[in-house]
């Protein structure tokens, strides 16, 4: 496991796939927490949990155009 340096007090993040009938099935399971504490919290309210949504939108739409669902 590489050790990286990053805003998050932890972060884990496990990509699993899986044969399904027409294709592959992708999920990510994603731990994290941030430091801080309350301040954290807020913080992730304020503006991490919607940038991580974003990330992973985008990751949706661009893994759906490359692997057009069936």
């Amino acid at each position: 496991m590489n050790n990286v340096r990053g805003p998050y007090k932890m972060w884990h993040h496990e990509h699993h796939f899986k044969e399904v009938e027409g294709g592959v099935e992708m999920t990510d399971i994603v731990s994290y927490s941030l430091p801080f504490g309350v301040l954290g919290r807020f913080v992730h309210w304020l503006f991490v949990k919607k940038q991580l949504e974003s990330i992973f939108d985008y990751r949706v739409r661009k893994v759906n155009a490359l692997f057009p669902p069936v």
